[in-house]
């Protein structure tokens, strides 16, 4: 634990959810329907190696038009594409759901471990996707597209940004199936979810909260009868989210809008338990938002000192912004990252940006 975790509290301590099963979080004796949230942990074969998904004890009226109310779970984010993450899902089928039925999917955003397995979830249960519309058009777009978000226009991007060399222009290139492959399909079909909005879940109101800069149109989702924020990947305990650029909206301010969204969660309770998609639930919502105001201050600073002291690619910083080796996959993360603080201090006019000769944004002090 560093010292940034020490001043927040996991309620849970070490415990995680058990492998291949669900670990109840929160009760919600107060309106007889316990537990209220199961909290899901599922490997992922990257190296951030694991995503949290939740279960909530819901309750529907029968689409049937019966007028009874069915009892059951909706399932909030669902992990990537795959036989193993299947197999982990048919375990908890078969021993977490206290014998009721999943009745709906509700998905954070479109990025491949939250939305990989929504369509076979909802195929499954002959249920509805709920999401914001801009993410379910962004990873439809991404199933759909001739590149699935990798290929020539990446390479092009990428390259442009200075990360140039013959061998990471082939490997970009030819990565045009990573989004299809751990999301091969969506629901034709969803639900759509807005900044705002007021979803009852078993009883409860949960509101939804957007979030921009690390997504399209991540939705958070609060509920206050419980103190629970589930905060999706806006509001992680351990690592800093991902803010990236990229070749489909080459000139965001990403980070601009992630920080200003992260904002949004001030009005909550400090006290508020906080179920991210990576980590451990933990309280000290507060904290977090500073501390990770605190951390893009201090990597803007550096990037900053970086460029005045000689014109800087998004290449050129990337170990100014991260001290490891990384492989091709963190690479194009990284990129997007470094873009993106460059770009926060470019709209702020602390920095210039010039295309160069060779065809590579550089940014220096005006």
């Amino acid at each position: 634990m560093n010292d940034l975790e020490r001043e927040l509290h996991y309620p849970l301590g070490e415990t995680l959810a058990p492998p291949g099963g669900a670990l109840e979080v929160v009760c919600g004796e107060a309106t007889g329907l316990t537990p209220a949230v199961k909290w899901v942990r599922m490997p992922l074969p990257f190296a951030l190696n694991h995503i949290n998904l939740w279960l909530l004890r819901d309750a529907v009226d029968d689409p049937q038009g019966s007028g009874a109310m069915l009892q059951g779970w909706s399932v909030v984010d669902c992990c990537i594409f795959g036989d193993k993450p299947k197999a982990h899902w048919e375990c908890i089928f078969a021993n977490d759901l206290e014998g009721l039925p999943i009745l709906r999917v509700i998905v954070t955003h479109m990025h491949p471990d939250h939305i990989g397995l929504a369509h076979w979830l909802c195929q499954r249960w002959n249920v509805p996707l709920w999401i914001s519309a801009t993410d379910y058009q962004v990873a439809r777009m991404g199933c759909m597209g001739p590149t699935g978000f990798g290929g020539e226009r990446a390479s092009e991007f990428f390259a442009s940004h200075g990360l140039n060399s013959p061998q990471a222009v082939q490997q970009i290139q030819a990565r045009t199936g990573y989004f299809p492959a751990l999301v091969p399909s969506v629901p034709l079909q969803y639900r759509r979810l807005m900044d705002g909005m007021a979803l009852t879940i078993g009883g409860r109101t949960w509101r939804c909260i957007s979030g921009y800069g690390h997504a399209p149109e991540h939705i958070a989702l609060y509920c206050e009868s419980l103190n629970v924020l589930l905060g999706g990947d806006m509001m992680l305990p351990r690592i800093s989210t991902n803010v990236s650029v990229y070749e489909a909206e080459p000139e965001s301010n990403a980070l601009a809008l992630f920080l200003e969204s992260i904002d949004k969660f001030r009005s909550l309770p400090d006290d508020t338990l906080v179920l991210p998609s990576h980590g451990k639930p933990f309280t000290g919502l507060h904290t977090r938002i500073d501390q990770l105001h605190a951390h893009h201050r201090d990597r803007l600073t550096d990037v900053l000192q970086a460029c005045m002291a000689k014109p800087c690619s998004a290449a050129d910083i990337l170990p100014v912004l991260f001290e490891r080796n990384m492989d091709l996959h963190q690479t194009t993360f990284a990129m997007g990252e470094s873009i993106a603080h460059l770009h926060a201090l470019w709209f702020e006019g602390k920095l210039q940006r010039t295309l160069d000769a060779d065809g590579i944004y550089r940014f220096a002090s005006p």
